[in-house]
């Protein structure tokens, strides 16, 4: 069975709206869990800024992943750069040692 075979629809509601979506099975999980945590910070925000539509709200959270990816990614080159630092120190240290 190819891969395009292996999919299969699911609904899942977020923010009272319901979406069907076509899946892999082993992505369900996960999607679900997705939905679930967008409704929950919606709510969460709605508690915090009354007064604004759904939209908004969605908005805010899309900026808070956003900014919170960037971060990640910003973390990531950086541990990278450490990584290719010390590997790099270690090579050193290994070709002197091999040269005595």
């Amino acid at each position: 069975m190819s891969k395009e075979q292996e999919v299969f629809h699911i609904n899942v509601t977020i923010c009272d709206r319901p979406y069907r979506l076509k899946i892999q099975p082993s992505e369900e999980e996960s999607v679900r869990k997705a939905a679930k945590q967008i409704s929950d910070k919606v709510k969460e925000l709605q508690t915090q800024f009354a007064g604004k539509d759904k939209q908004d709200y969605l908005a805010m959270y899309a900026l808070t992943l956003a900014v919170g990816a960037s971060h990640s990614e910003h973390q990531l080159q950086h541990m990278q750069e450490d990584v290719v630092d010390e590997l790099s120190t270690i090579d050193t240290l290994l070709r002197k040692a091999l040269e005595q």
